[in-house]
């Protein structure tokens, strides 16, 4: 309890003195890059940079420790154009995987930085239950460079959102900082109050992929007034996890049924097998 303690304290010390870091870095523009250099400096000197994975000291913000790093399986092609599912050889360009020919989604594409493991899990858990904010910016750069054809349509951004009480137990909703960031980066509009969730639903851990899906189905509306907004407009949902791929299913219903253009998905991490 003591060390976890000691690394949430230093989390906060160190998220702190970004923030300071930033203000100083504003007003001392004019002095030009030398003094930034020398604040980075100053701050690394004081709460050394760690591991976004554990605890390992590292030489930049935002960095993995060669341990942690060798562990993450980034998703690359080949994968289905489709569900992003990882192929084992390369199928040709254009491949679709069975799954998604079977029962296709109420989405054009999905995407995802990385496979679902342990180590991901942890860092995920990290974000949404322990207010590790510190790591959405640079989850949300990995999951850019992953959406990057997503992100060149200029859709507009939508994160999957949390039930009204769960929002108040968490304080913030994971998908929504990631959303934030990665539209402040790509300069794209950002709409988290044009998807709501109306009920609450039990947690997706534990439950069969039908359980799941009859567990969110019907859980999502466009609220009237962002009916005509994103009538014919491309959307890109955010959210962390694909699994079963049951709740951006049922979002993406919800906004088909006002009549987007089209609806793409792009998540941080998904599970090697999609099945849907």
């Amino acid at each position: 309890m003591k060390f976890i303690a000691q690394k949430s304290l230093r989390k906060k010390i160190s998220a702190s003195l970004e923030a300071i870091t930033c203000s100083v870095s504003a007003a001392t523009s004019n002095l030009g890059t030398g003094a930034s250099l020398g604040i980075n400096v100053v701050r690394d000197w004081i709460v050394p940079p760690t591991c976004l994975m554990c605890d390992a000291i590292v030489v930049q913000p935002g960095g993995c420790c060669s341990k942690c790093w060798g562990t993450i399986r980034f998703v690359a092609r080949p994968y289905c154009e489709v569900l992003g599912s990882p192929f084992s050889y390369d199928m040709g360009q254009g491949a679709v995987c069975a799954d998604a020919i079977a029962n296709p989604p109420p989405f054009n594409r999905a995407r995802a930085a990385v496979l679902y493991d342990d180590p991901i899990r942890r860092l995920i858990s990290g974000l949404k239950y322990s207010d590790r904010l510190d790591v959405a910016p640079w989850i949300a750069k990995w999951m850019a460079r992953a959406g990057r054809q997503l992100i060149e349509e200029n859709p507009i951004v939508i994160p999957v959102p949390l039930y009204k009480t769960r929002l108040l137990t968490r304080r913030f909703n994971q998908s929504a900082e990631i959303a934030r960031t990665i539209c402040k980066d790509k300069n794209l509009e950002y709409r988290p109050q044009a998807l709501k969730r109306i009920r609450k639903t039990k947690q997706q851990v534990g439950l069969s992929r039908q359980e799941r899906a009859q567990n969110v189905s019907g859980v999502f509306i466009v609220p009237p007034e962002y009916g005509a907004e994103l009538k014919g407009k491309s959307i890109l949902l955010i959210d962390d996890v694909l699994t079963t791929g049951a709740t951006v299913s049922s979002a993406a219903k919800a906004l088909n049924r006002v009549g987007v253009a089209s609806v793409d998905v792009l998540t941080f991490a998904r599970v090697e097998s999609f099945d849907m």
